[in-house]
């Protein structure tokens, strides 16, 4: 199991990379995948009422989160890939500069 951890403006959003011989979760709507490794994250987006309540650097926004739907990929670097570029583009819905995000790749988190 892999940690793919974005951190911009005080806040940070981490997702899961489920590697080969791992049992991803499956829950009512997720989709069927067999692949060897697979991403599961939150995805949100500002809303204008309602959602949560989260501060972005100086901003205060509103955001609303949608259910996470798990990605397959047939070898680690491209699921690595995928991981990086979801948890930007989740930053960047709130308007947050590529260049702010940090990523952090975290292997083994049990330990």
């Amino acid at each position: 199991m892999l940690l793919v951890r974005g951190r911009a403006g005080g806040t940070a959003l981490t997702g899961t990379i489920y590697e080969e011989g791992e049992d991803p979760p499956r829950y009512k709507g997720s989709p069927d995948t067999d692949a060897p490794y697979v991403w599961i994250c939150d995805e949100f987006y500002e809303v204008d009422s309602g959602g949560s309540t989260q501060r972005i650097g100086d901003r205060v926004v509103q955001i609303a989160f949608e259910t996470p739907m798990p990605r397959g990929f047939e070898s680690r670097d491209r699921a690595i890939d995928a991981a990086k570029d979801h948890v930007r583009t989740q930053f960047a819905r709130l308007e947050v500069a590529d260049g702010d995000v940090e990523i952090e790749i975290i292997e083994d988190p049990q330990e």
